[in-house]
């Protein structure tokens, strides 16, 4: 029976870029969807961006635009990091759509009948400086369990405990740095210390398998209370007052849901939103009671996840979580803490940027995960070790090493007759199809692929007893060469779809070359049999580790355009006097033959002669709208050789950093009096 599939991970908050947490967590969970898949399971694997929340609204204000733009300018980053690392979602959306406004009134409202929801009264800290209550993340203190500095008014990123931001010592301000005051507001309360919630919660969590035992055994704690009947379950503030950027209570004016309330909802609004674009029917599936939901969650944010989430869900009516999967972070050098001032952080757009492989990520990160909330440590020598040992030397050279003479001596076509040595070689490695299959179900991707390798080690003792090179050497050796070739491409054939939920790029490769459709986990029960193959061309390269000394130098520290792109790096005004920028006169402006992004522009910049550039505006401006205009040439850039032409220079533009979402070029136009061959110092 095929199974049904709604995957989730957490949603990414939209007031940043994505950072290395996001990849790793996005990498396990689409490494499980893609095998789920491939076992002809029927997944929607859905994200979004938590768009809600006062530091969103800061940071708007702060950058002199809307909340809403503010969020737009981030989602517009996000495909970026999805598409790069290879993730596979169905799809995005975010929790400031109107599915998730409508969900979260229809969960509250279905909370308020069913007696759920208190109004209390209560103290909270107000900065008398901005003249706003603080939320718990914009407060600051000593932790009242451990005593650790410099926590957050919520939760101890120290020892794990979770409070009421009144708790928290020595408090502070985020956002003034003043010591925050008492006024009174009326709050909206989830009452989860309700007998029928802590009833139902010590049900759900004890499912078994619902949970990882480490996961467990830490809700237990929160569950207990003292000799004095002390602790337990606490009810849960959902409410904020305004101003506040997010989605209104219902018949409360001024008082909108906490982001916590509304930001898991966006798992359900995005799949909501999914349908409709798709066909599906929503409320249909959801009340399928033989649909998973699965999320894929950190080990910050499990206290929300599986006490808050699933009580919602449960007493709005809802389906309940059947798994929460939590991981751990990711460190670096043997558990240094990520710091970018350090250079210790591993910018995910830096590292697809210096031209680094995704897969190569993907399978070290991979390779480092099991099925336990364990902290994973990225280290460049072992990362390095794996991916040029394991992956190309290992995997990639079982190809390389026979492709070559099945082209030249057979024309590409594999051999019907693979022998008994090989029969048996690809028959053990069939058999562990199945071992392979529940490593990835469990999540033990670690183990997954030390198996994969240990196959692949087998493969190269096969290559190097029969040993090609030599037997291409011999008279009469033909047949056993051509076997012993087939034998290793079908060995490369089986290895790439125990690989493939983890690098799918380079399964499609394979696939092309192999000439064969998309590989599925069920293809290893069969032989692929007689076959013509296509022409090997090298599927991947070894890490150059002077490319990860790059991704680990220091950056300079940005300078933040609101609502733009960062400043490049602070350069000297040495560097900048190397610049030669003249005023130009456009001449001549004309369509070049054979592009659509370029003009031909003839430009006098004063010196005597006349100067040939090509410009990529032809998107934004006709040929007659710029001939006799000024503008901005660099001048001293060295002559470029292009297939239309020599170009003698650059023209200046204005774009903005998201072109897709703001479109737009603006050539630079001087004032009037400005003359053809003044420099712009």
């Amino acid at each position: 029976m095929t199974r049904k599939l709604f995957v989730t991970t957490a949603l990414p908050y939209a007031n940043g870029n994505c950072h290395i947490g996001h990849i790793m967590e996005w990498t396990q969970a689409d490494i499980w969807v893609r095998f789920q898949r491939m076992r002809g399971q029927h997944v929607n694997f859905v994200c979004a961006d938590d768009a809600h929340g006062a530091p969103i609204m800061i940071a708007a204000e702060k950058a002199g635009i809307t909340p809403q733009a503010f969020v737009a300018n981030i989602a517009a980053g996000r495909k970026t990091y999805i598409d790069g690392f290879h993730i596979s979602f169905d799809n995005w959306h975010s929790t400031d759509g109107p599915e998730n406004h409508e969900l979260s009134r229809d969960v509250y409202r279905a909370l308020r009948r069913n007696e759920l929801i208190d109004v209390k009264t209560i103290d909270q800290f107000f900065d008398p400086e901005k003249q706003m209550f603080l939320p718990d993340r914009f407060i600051k203190g000593e932790c009242p369990k451990c005593g650790a500095k410099d926590q957050y008014g919520d939760s101890c990123e120290v020892c794990g405990a979770v409070y009421t931001p009144t708790e928290v010592k020595n408090p502070f301000s985020v956002l003034s740095g003043a010591t925050p005051v008492m006024k009174s507001s009326e709050h909206y309360f989830f009452k989860l210390s309700d007998p029928r919630c802590v009833a139902f919660l010590e049900e759900w969590t004890q499912t078994p398998g619902r949970l990882q035992p480490e996961v467990f055994n830490k809700i237990k704690e929160w569950f207990a209370k003292d000799e004095e009947g002390k602790g337990g379950l606490g009810d849960w503030d959902i409410s904020r007052d305004a101003p506040y950027f997010g989605i209104e209570i219902p018949d409360a004016p001024g008082k909108y849901f906490y982001v916590w309330l509304d930001a898991p909802i966006g798992y359900l609004a995005s799949l909501k939103n999914y349908f409709a674009k798709t066909g599906g029917d929503f409320d249909a599936y959801m009340a399928d009671e033989t649909v998973e939901q699965i999320h894929f969650i950190g080990k910050d944010i499990t206290y929300f996840h599986t006490l808050f989430w699933p009580a919602m869900l449960h007493f709005s009516g809802r389906k309940t979580p059947n798994h929460v999967y939590v991981h751990g972070f990711m460190t670096v050098n043997n558990g240094e803490k990520m710091s970018k001032s350090r250079g210790t952080g591993l910018d995910p757009l830096k590292y697809l940027g210096l031209g680094l492989n995704a897969e190569w990520l993907r399978y070290y990160i991979a390779a480092k995960l099991n099925a336990k909330v364990e902290d994973i440590d990225f280290n460049p020598e072992d990362f390095c070790a794996r991916i040029n040992s394991d992956l190309v030397g290992k995997y990639i050279n079982i190809a390389s090493r026979a492709a070559g003479f099945l082209a030249k001596r057979f024309d590409g076509h594999l051999s019907g007759d693979l022998g008994v040595e090989g029969r048996t070689l690809l028959d053990g490695l069939r058999a562990q199809a199945a071992a392979i299959a529940e490593l990835y179900e469990e999540r033990e991707f670690g183990k997954a692929l030390r198996e994969i390798m240990l196959l692949a080690d087998r493969v190269n003792e096969y290559v190097d007893q029969n040993k090609p090179w030599d037997l291409a050497k011999k008279e009469g050796m033909d047949a056993v060469l051509h076997d012993v070739c087939s034998v290793c491409i079908e060995a490369f054939r089986l290895l790439t779809i125990y690989l493939k939920p983890v690098l799918p790029e380079l399964a499609a490769k394979v696939e092309a070359f192999l000439r064969i459709e998309p590989l599925q986990f069920a293809d290893a029960a069969r032989a692929m049999g007689p076959h013509q193959i296509g022409v090997y061309q090298h599927l991947m390269q070894r890490v150059d580790a002077k490319l990860l000394e790059a991704l680990f130098e220091a950056p300079e520290a940005p300078k933040v355009i609101p609502g733009g792109e960062d400043l490049a790096p602070e350069i000297k005004i040495d560097d900048f006097s190397k610049v030669d920028l003249r005023i130009a006169k456009i001449v001549k402006a004309e369509s070049v033959e054979g592009s659509d992004k370029l003009l031909r522009l003839t430009l006098d910049a004063g010196e005597g002669r006349l100067r040939n550039v090509f410009s990529g505006i032809k998107s934004a401006y006709k040929p007659e709208q710029l001939e006799g205009k000024l503008t901005v040439l660099v001048a001293n850039l060295a002559p470029r050789k292009m297939k239309f032409g020599i170009s003698e220079g650059m023209v200046l533009a204005a774009s903005h950093a998201d072109e897709k979402r703001h479109p737009g070029i603006f050539v630079l136009e001087p004032f009037p009096g400005a003359q053809p061959g003044m420099r712009v110092r």
